[in-house]
Formats: structure tokens, sequence, C-alpha cells
């Protein structure tokens, strides 16, 4: 179990300023995120054992946590408010509840500035780091696209962006060209290999924000991290009960969200494997993610179908670009725990665009196959 960053009566101090009742247990950490601090509180209300989900916001990434909170609360309430339309008896593990604290605002801050989260836990379901089996994938991917179908018809304001520009690959090669050019750990040379790979690729980066442009494919509210992780699956059914990690909810392209999806799910290696023969994109998982994500996705324009198979190697190859200029600017922006380690996830991306290039005829057949099925 992953050591705690906080103390224990740090965290029953930040705890008790939210508006729960009953004694505090304790506190142990939570999950695989890198990004936020997240911990199983649990409590006793009246002899019963009552869990919570505490998080400390990391405001280094999320420098302004209160759209974040903003946001959560917009979308939270208009997903219990539909769930509760479709007369849904199981509102609480479906969509996430958010904990006031003492002064009524979604989030807490500690003596040190910290920001803080308390929502409740959503029992008899886990999340998964590593998709088993094809049921899995079908499964996450019919969350995801339930969950954008529930937000289609959010009324104004626009949410806010809370990682501007998170997803546009345009801006993301701005990036890369800029830290090839200052190249200031001397490592351009070396991924001479990768930088033309990108190269012959760079025309279609604008392809989807072009669409966009031109009125073709319409802005939505997305997820924009569509892991696996990132859906809670029924202990007993398996079903995709509720989706989670709110933070990057905010306008896009529901195409970046299918593209991630099969970015994260199809890979048949982990993300920084070294050996690249080992490397691809799985055409049963692929099949999965489709028949999951269209049995919801009914909101979806001809034009947006017709961009899904093409999503995925976008989004893949955007990840890679990251990775790249993550790389070449010394490694300043994703963990790591051993040199050369974002090059060879760089890679790893790479290898699964080429991987989706030579079986696209056959992914845009599933789509087709899946879409006369559906109708």
């Amino acid at each position: 179990m992953e050591k705690a960053k906080h103390s224990i009566g740090h965290l029953r101090q930040v705890t008790e300023s939210f508006q729960i009742w009953g004694d505090f247990v304790g506190a142990v950490p939570y999950g695989s995120g890198h990004i936020n601090d997240t911990y199983q509180v649990t409590m006793r209300v009246a002899g019963t054992t009552v869990r919570y989900l505490l998080q400390r916001v990391n405001h280094a990434i999320f420098t302004r946590p209160d759209m974040v909170m903003d946001n959560i609360l917009r979308v939270t309430a208009h997903l219990r408010e539909k769930l509760a339309q479709d007369d849904d008896g199981d509102i609480s593990r479906k969509a996430l509840t958010v904990i006031p604290a003492r002064d009524g605002k979604p989030y807490a801050r500690d003596a040190e500035g910290n920001w803080w989260r308390l929502y409740l836990f959503v029992e008899a379901a886990q999340t998964y780091d590593v998709i088993r089996d094809e049921r899995q994938a079908y499964e996450a991917a019919r969350a995801f696209a339930r969950f954008q179908n529930l937000l289609a018809d959010l009324p104004a304001p626009r949410l806010h962006e809370t990682i501007p520009a998170f997803h546009h690959t345009v801006r993301r090669l701005e990036a890369l060209d800029a830290a090839a050019a200052a190249d200031v750990c001397g490592r351009r040379a070396a991924v001479a290999a990768e930088i033309a790979f990108i190269d012959e690729r760079r025309r279609q980066c604008a392809r989807l924000l072009d669409r966009q442009s031109r009125g073709e494919i319409p802005e939505r509210i997305t997820h924009n991290d569509t892991k696996i992780n990132n859906v809670m699956l029924d202990d007993a059914t398996g079903e995709g009960v509720c989706v989670i990690d709110l933070d990057t909810v905010m306008p896009g392209l529901a195409l970046y969200d299918f593209g991630d999806m099969v970015r994260s799910a199809t890979a048949s290696a982990k993300e920084d494997e070294r050996d690249l023969s080992k490397v691809g994109c799985r055409i049963n998982m692929f099949e999965a993610l489709a028949r999951g994500y269209l049995t919801d996705a009914t909101f979806l324009l001809p034009s947006e179908v017709e961009e899904l198979v093409f999503s995925g190697r976008l989004i893949t190859m955007t990840i890679g670009i990251r990775f790249l200029t993550d790389y070449l600017s010394g490694d300043t922006y994703f963990r790591t725990s051993r040199p050369g380690q974002n090059l060879d996830r760089c890679r790893v991306q790479f290898a699964m665009v080429r991987s989706m290039e030579e079986q696209s005829d056959a992914m845009e057949n599933i789509v087709r196959n899946v879409l006369k099925c559906r109708n």
C-alpha cells in the first residue's frame, strides 16, 4: 500500500471541516492516481460504518481548483437530475456526490493552503488499472458514452477549461517544435527518427480542429481522461457504474474521449515497453470499445462517427508528442523512474499509431458493422 503523504491527525482535521456526522476511524491511501492525493476515510455513524473519498487537489497542475470544483458541482448535479428523471434508484452510486465543507463551499483549505474535497465513497464497485478482457472494455466504453449522453444538454454557461488546449494537437506540436529548437538537454540528435515520424504526419494534426472550425464537428462536454481506471465497475455484475476523476471534464470533442479509450485500452504492452515488437493495437479490444461506445453514444453526428477510427491514431500521436516534448525539455512534466523513460513512452505511442494505421480498414469495417447491428 502507498505510504500516506499526510498524517492521520491532519487527515482527521481536514475531514472534520466537511459537513459529515460521526466519529473519525481512520484514513488510508486509495487508488493509483499520480496527480491528486487520495484517501479512503472511514467514519462510524451511530454504529454503522460509512466511507468517504478525500482528495487533495494538486493545485500545481490545476491552478484554479475553484473552477475545477465549479465544473464538478454543475456536472454531478446535472447527472443526478437526469438519473432521477429516468427513475433510477441508485443515483448515489452512478454519479459522484460532493460533500460541502462547513462553510458551504465545495472544498476546504488547510493551514498550508492546500485544497481538499470530499465525496461519498461508491461501494461494491472498483477500478482496474489494466483491462482484463473484452467485457471490461465494452463496459468502460459504454459508461463513458452514457456519461457524455447525460451531459449533452447541460445548460449554459460553458464549463471552465481546467487545462486549456489539453488535447489541442496543433498546440502540442508547436510546443514540441519549440523544445526541439531549444534542445536544452542536447537530446535532439537522438530522436531524429521520432521527429521524422511526426513530420510525415504533420498534415493530419489539424484534421479534427479544421472540421470543428467549419462547423462539421460540434464542441461537447467531455471527460478528457478516459482510461479504464476512471470507470468504477460493479463487483457483482461487472457493469460500468460510475465515471470518476472529473477534474478534466470540460468543453472538447467527443472524439477525443473515444480516441483516448482506443489508445489506452487496445495497447498490447505497457506504456514504457522497450521491446517494440510487443507493442500493437489489439483489434478485439477495439471492437469491444466500439460496441460499448456506440450502444449509448446515440448523440453522435455522422461526421463524428466518420472520425472514430482516426481519433484513436490522433490522440495516440498527441500523447506521443507530449512524451517527446517532455524528454527534450528534461523530463519536467511526466514523472519518471529511470533515464529515457519518456522517450520509451513516446516510442510506444508511435508504434501504436503504426499498428492502428495498418489495421485501419479492419477498424472501419468494425464501426460499420456495429452501426448496422445497432440500427
